[in-house]
């Protein structure tokens, strides 16, 4: 069995009844958009399972750090991962399926076991940045040179900036008359 598999002992079966359960998910990549986490350490997750009446509903976090790169500069970097894992099942019998989809809630397999992981790399994938920076002002890379304008500078934005100027200039079709004097 996985270390994410849980199977559900017979006492969650009562109402109001929980459980709580602990484990690891083993270092792996996780793809978050354009971005691939590393984890290099076991995520850690606990959670309890509670029974409503109609179902079991998990509750929990996942804790680790993945490393990435950095959304503007390309650095290597770590992000600390706390995410809040939930879902919920439905008991064999349980709801009135002329009033539900299908697909609204899973049910309870009759194996009577929960495979947590998609729980989990949800938990993981929501609570990872958007665009992971390595620092809150950084100032990524020059998009002519390629030089990491964290750590020096360049000056490719003069360059165009004056380029621009120069452009604008030579696109006004009055540019020539600026050297037109009017001297006797």
């Amino acid at each position: 069995m996985s270390n994410t598999v849980v199977e559900i002992p017979q006492e969650l079966f009562a109402p109001a009844e929980s459980s709580s359960f602990a484990g690891q998910l083993e270092p792996r990549t996780i793809e978050a958009g354009p971005d691939t986490y590393a984890f290099e350490q076991p995520l850690e997750w606990e959670l309890t399972i509670s029974n409503t009446g109609e179902g079991l509903l998990i509750d929990g976090t996942v804790t680790g750090t993945g490393a990435t790169r950095c959304g503007r500069c390309l650095a290597d970097m770590h992000v600390d991962i706390e995410g809040r894992i939930e879902g919920y099942y439905l008991l064999p019998g349980a709801g009135d399926p002329e009033n539900m989809d299908d697909d609204e809630f899973a049910r309870l397999p009759e194996s009577n076991k929960i495979d947590l992981e998609p729980h989990i790399i949800a938990a993981v994938l929501v609570d990872v940045p958007l665009v992971p920076l390595c620092r809150e002002d950084c100032k990524g890379l020059c998009p002519d040179c390629g030089a990491n304008l964290n750590d020096e500078t360049c000056d490719c934005a003069s360059k165009r900036a004056r380029q621009a100027k120069e452009d604008a200039e030579a696109s006004n079709p009055f540019a020539t008359l600026k050297n037109l004097t009017f001297d006797e």
